[in-house]
């Protein structure tokens, strides 16, 4: 009786067990030996996606792990892949994949295009482990869709390199296109490093020319470094075409010009009307860039009466950014903005028989120190005139306002 009643919990136990393994075993095969690919469905067999925003959808069920290829088939057997070899894994839920009538393309510049009208054939493949596979196919009509592609035609950036140095000689490139459509445009710079500048981000443009401008700076305007940079001018229309063109464009001589008045005396502090006053200035360049100067030269005498504008047959009138000057000036003069500092030299010692030239111009290099000597002769009927020197950059601004302040005293 005992040795019976100890073996009768083992038989149960081995019963049970094989029981399991049974089950394992049925649903192993259950899951092993099901369809690879189940039902197939289009949302619709004639889709229209240039007449439409909504996408046309395919469904299909996994039943093993495996890998899918989703592509159509042109009447002509041409292929546009949708899908690529992605893994999907066994679900009794459908995966859905949205079609909104565009494929990617092998082409370089036109890297997504909305399919023409025609006749297609939606093509799903799944490729199970065992290398197994099978495929199902659903006819599809696309209507609507021969509409024109957008371009970025006649791109031209220029010049191709610019130095962002404040000179005003090439400091900014100009882009410029032309949209056969109208279309969403981006236009970016790709830094050797890999940080992307962006210059035009989602703009919609007409078909029509175009015409931009880069600085050679980040949004913010910090500076960035010389070298080999990529510009991406990119357009899309609204059915989903995408076109990109590139280029490279170089910056050099980066940086930010900058200069200080180091010493400024102004003498004598007592003349008599019709006197000669004279003005000595140190500007030395403390920046990373040359800086460009154009006369009157050092040493050149003006009369109260006169401005930089008016003598020498407006050769030194201001020019378009770019150039530096010291100017002087004094509290009672009236002008505003441009009359301001109507006495200006240039930061040069070049010889004045040099300056007599139409078009000479000169550069005060990055550590120089240069010394400016001008003269007026006073007209001006003020007994006490407080006179004071400046650093102007001409459509720029005054780097340097009202440095050396000195009361000169005049009888008459």
């Amino acid at each position: 009786m005992h040795t019976h009643s100890f073996s009768f919990p083992l038989i149960t136990r081995a019963l049970l067990f094989g029981v399991a393994l049974l089950a394992s075993a049925l649903l192993l095969t259950a899951c092993t030996s099901g369809p690879l690919l189940g039902v197939v469905e289009a949302s619709a067999t004639t889709y229209a996606p240039a007449e439409t925003d909504q996408a046309l959808t395919l469904s299909y069920t996994i039943g093993r792990d495996a890998t899918v290829d989703i592509y159509l088939l042109d009447a002509a057997g041409t292929r546009y892949d949708l899908r690529r070899s992605q893994p999907r894994s066994a679900s009794p839920d459908p995966y859905l994949l949205r079609f909104d009538g565009t494929v990617p393309t092998s082409d370089p510049v036109l890297l997504r295009r909305l399919l023409p009208s025609g006749d297609y054939t939606l093509v799903v493949v799944a490729q199970a482990v065992n290398g197994a596979s099978e495929e199902r196919r659903v006819p599809l009509t696309i209507t609507g869709s021969d509409l024109p592609i957008p371009d970025v035609q006649n791109l031209l950036v220029s010049p191709a390199t610019i130095s962002p140095n404040a000179d005003a000689l090439d400091d900014v490139t100009e882009i410029t296109y032309r949209l056969p459509v109208s279309a969403t445009v981006d236009i970016t710079i790709t830094a050797p490093d890999g940080e992307t500048i962006p210059v035009v981000t989602r703009e919609e443009e007409g078909p029509y020319e175009q015409h931009h401008v880069w600085n050679g700076k980040r949004p913010n305007g910090s500076l960035l470094a010389s070298g080999i940079y990529t510009y991406t001018v990119q357009a899309e229309d609204l059915y989903g075409n995408l076109v990109r063109r590139s280029g490279q464009i170089e910056l050099e001589n980066v940086g930010q010009p900058e200069a200080r008045i180091v010493y400024a005396n102004i003498a004598p502090q007592r003349v008599m009307l019709g006197e000669v006053m004279t003005v000595t200035v140190r500007v030395r360049n403390t920046g990373t860039v040359p800086i460009r100067t154009y006369g009157p030269p050092s040493g050149y005498r003006y009369t109260t009466d006169e401005v930089f504008s008016s003598v020498a047959e407006g050769r030194y009138t201001a020019q378009a950014g770019g150039f530096w000057r010291v100017g002087l000036d004094w509290d009672a003069n009236s002008g505003g903005g441009p009359k301001r500092y109507p006495f200006r030299w240039a930061l040069s010692a070049k010889p004045p028989e040099e300056w007599t030239v139409p078009g000479v111009e000169d550069w005060l290099m990055p550590g120089e120190e240069v010394e400016i000597t001008g003269q007026v002769v006073l007209l001006q009927r003020e007994t006490k005139m407080g006179f004071y020197v400046g650093l102007i950059q001409d459509g720029v601004g005054f780097f340097q306002d009202r440095s050396g302040r000195t009361i000169v005293e005049v009888g008459f």
